[in-house]
């Protein structure tokens, strides 16, 4: 009887042993699910493309306006990686214990620019040059969920011309959703990120925000603190902040 049962035991035991081997297996080889910033879209495609063929790993991505991304976040969605187009919504995972600081890093920056239809006969050297009767409907990304959207309306009162514009504005879910309005030309004017300008030749940039009239457009990126695959997820983190990942991000447009 008892070595029955000791051999019971060891059964159990190595059962349990394999059944944890495959979990950690199936764990290592699931896809990292990356929830990044509309705005990246295109350069993020290339770089999981990259990533995948280099280390044999499987990307997911997920894109959204960063404010949308962040309260899915907290919601309870699904994540591995975040990468912001602000600071201010990573600030604000990370104030509910939702990242890992220590895997913090800010890996790319941007410039706010002016566009309209490539037909457009709209001309400005500036956009403090920008007159109300010009126009009558401007695309913007929503500022409460939208960073290039709350960019521009920084750069616009810097230049005390939010409150002559505002009632002309369309609130879009995110920066695509801008360049798409004003590839259609149901808007006169739009603000996007220079890096979606160069995606579309649909459009022309009529001129750049000055740096100054506007926070800093940082990207930061973190690892999501819940995240089953915290080695694969620092990582991928790592691999943004190469030559190569920084090679691709200058070809689509970020500083």
């Amino acid at each position: 009887m008892r070595y029955l049962l000791t051999v019971l035991s060891v059964v159990v035991f190595l059962a349990a042993c394999g059944d944890n081997t495959e979990e950690n297996r199936q764990k290592e080889n699931a896809a990292l699910t990356i929830s990044a910033a509309a705005s990246m879209t295109d350069a993020m495609e290339e770089l999981k493309n990259v990533y995948e063929n280099e280390d044999n790993a499987e990307l997911t991505l997920n894109f959204g306006s960063s404010g949308k991304l962040a309260q899915q976040i907290q919601q309870g969605a699904p994540a591995d990686v975040f990468i912001s187009a602000n600071q201010n919504w990573m600030n604000r995972l990370e104030n509910d214990d939702l990242i890992l600081p220590a895997t913090r890093k800010e890996i790319t920056g941007n410039s706010i620019v002016l566009i309209a239809n490539k037909d457009s006969t709209l001309d400005y050297d500036s956009i403090d040059t920008v007159e109300p009767n010009d126009v009558e409907q401007i695309a913007i990304g929503n500022p409460d969920s939208v960073p290039a959207g709350k960019y521009a309306q920084q750069t616009l009162k810097s230049l005390q011309l939010w409150d002559k514009l505002k009632n002309k504005m369309v609130l879009a879910k995110d920066v695509r959703q801008v360049l798409t309005y004003v590839e259609t030309g149901n808007t006169d004017i739009g603000f996007v990120y220079k890096s979606d300008a160069l995606t579309s030749d649909k459009i022309q940039v009529l001129t750049e925000a000055d740096a100054a009239t506007h926070d800093a457009i940082i990207y930061p990126t973190a690892v999501i603190a819940d995240t089953n695959h915290k080695k694969k997820a620092k990582a991928f983190v790592e691999f943004l902040l190469t030559d190569e990942a920084q090679t691709i991000f200058k070809k689509y447009g970020f500083e």
